[in-house]
């Protein structure tokens, strides 16, 4: 798997949540995931779409231009829709940039959850004393993080709270400054956390090492 941050920049942040863990007394793991899902129906949203207006734009030629309609020339007209709709689909896959226009704000949320749900189960972050374990996600495809905290921390991290501190993430996402990000949500959780937990263990319950996964 490629790697998506450097060596330095993860040892950086590992020493950022054993920081923020000393403080809160809570148990947080870093996420950063390429891609939450493989979304095969976006090559062709792209193509239908492209084809679609690909196509509105040659009859609209043909109307103000109008022209001897030959076998040559429907040959040419769909062969340059099929072309504009074949290459927006193509783009999708080689820019994310632009397979993100046809991905909805619900899908990109929906999407992100569900995987950080799963992973939040699979990596058993509930196994902590007092259940006080927290997720961190960042899916960079879907640029959006999901804070996912554990049952225990359910009444000092709210909705509210947890979108505060999104909300200070997602800028630094949008220019591409992961560390950096990463480290704001760090921060916000530290913030959101203060007064400290309940001491109940001094245990390093959870490994500190940022997950990072291709994802689908």
């Amino acid at each position: 798997m490629k790697q998506i941050l450097s060596e330095a920049d993860k040892t950086y942040l590992e020493n950022k949540i054993r920081a923020a863990e000393t403080e809160t007394r809570a148990q947080i793991v870093l996420a950063v995931i390429r891609r939450c899902d493989n979304y095969p129906a976006i090559p062709w949203k792209a193509f239908a779409l492209v084809a679609s207006l690909t196509g509105l734009a040659v009859v609209a030629l043909h109307f103000l231009f109008p022209i001897w309609i030959s076998v040559h020339v429907i040959l040419l007209s769909v062969t340059t829709i099929l072309a504009a709709g074949t290459a927006a689909a193509l783009l999708t896959i080689i820019w994310p940039g632009f397979a993100l226009l046809f991905l909805t704000r619900n899908q990109r949320e929906a999407e992100t959850r569900q995987y950080a749900g799963s992973l939040f189960l699979s990596h058993e972050l509930f196994a902590t004393e007092g259940r006080r374990g927290v997720l961190i996600m960042t899916g960079l495809f879907e640029r959006h993080v999901v804070i996912l905290p554990d049952t225990g921390l359910n009444q000092w991290l709210d909705k509210a709270e947890m979108n505060g501190i999104i909300s200070g993430m997602k800028p630094l996402l949008r220019s591409g400054n992961l560390r950096e990000a990463l480290e704001a949500g760090l921060k916000g959780l530290v913030e959101a956390l203060q007064p400290p937990l309940p001491d109940t263990t001094c245990k390093n319950e959870l490994p500190d090492q940022i997950i990072e996964e291709e994802g689908e």
